[in-house]
């Protein structure tokens, strides 16, 4: 077991990422595009896309809607107003208007659930390797190239799998580099797509871990339902 932050933290990656490659261990074309219901979010072909977002650098492309902020995250941006974070900023992060950022804010009571599609192992699997391609280009990388330009999507489920992992191995590797100062330095991580240029990295880290732990859960219970379906060890 690690000590400090940075190895607590890399402890609990090892091991999320440990379990994840178990559980996806003989994984097929078939389960990783598997559809359960009508309307899921996959990967597609660019012409068969139907999603107002949908992004790839080649043939296939990752279903992606129009831009909004989910219900799980409106606490945090009562967080980060209580902190001095101006609302024009949240809206930027989220590529939406003031407005829906004013009206989240303004609410009251507990939030409704998300209405949020079901997604394939696919879809889930390549959101995440667009997730870690990300925040590497934008904290260890150049800097340069758009997030949602770095994954070459695929429908082999072989070849996904292999790719994602070469680019969490090098998202780990850099992370084991990073100093206690480093940890602390708000905007190490300038990625995009999110609030990371306004935090300090060791929340970034958390952010990142988490993302990691909870997209493997659903996609374990997508391979449970999948080899249900399809038969399978």
């Amino acid at each position: 077991m690690g000590t400090g932050r940075s190895g607590l933290l890399l402890d609990q990656f090892d091991r999320a990422r440990e379990l994840a490659q178990v559980r996806l261990t003989g994984l097929g074309d078939e389960e990783y595009l598997w559809e359960p219901v009508p309307g899921c979010w996959s990967i597609r072909r660019r012409e068969e896309a139907t999603t107002p977002g949908a992004y790839g650098p080649g043939d296939w492309v990752l279903d992606k809607g129009a831009p909004d902020i989910p219900a799980g995250e409106y606490a945090e941006l009562a967080r980060q107003v209580a902190a001095g974070m101006p609302v024009a900023k949240i809206a930027e992060d989220w590529s939406v208007d003031v407005g829906r950022v004013e009206e989240i804010l303004g609410r009251t009571g507990p939030p409704e659930p998300d209405r949020t599609p079901v997604t394939t192992i696919a879809w889930r699997l390549g959101h995440l390797h667009s997730c870690f391609a990300g925040r590497w280009e934008w904290t260890f990388g150049d800097r340069r190239l758009h997030p949602e330009l770095l994954v070459d999507f695929t429908p082999d489920a072989a070849s996904a799998l292999d790719r994602f992992w070469a680019t969490v191995d090098r998202w780990r590797t850099s992370v084991a580099a990073v100093t206690d100062e480093q940890l602390d330095t708000v905007g190490f991580s300038q990625y995009p797509s999110g609030s990371d240029p306004d935090d300090p990295f060791v929340d970034v880290l958390w952010e990142t871990n988490l993302e990691l732990v909870h997209h493997m859960a659903e996609i374990a219970l997508l391979r449970d339902l999948g080899q249900a379906r399809f038969g399978g060890a």
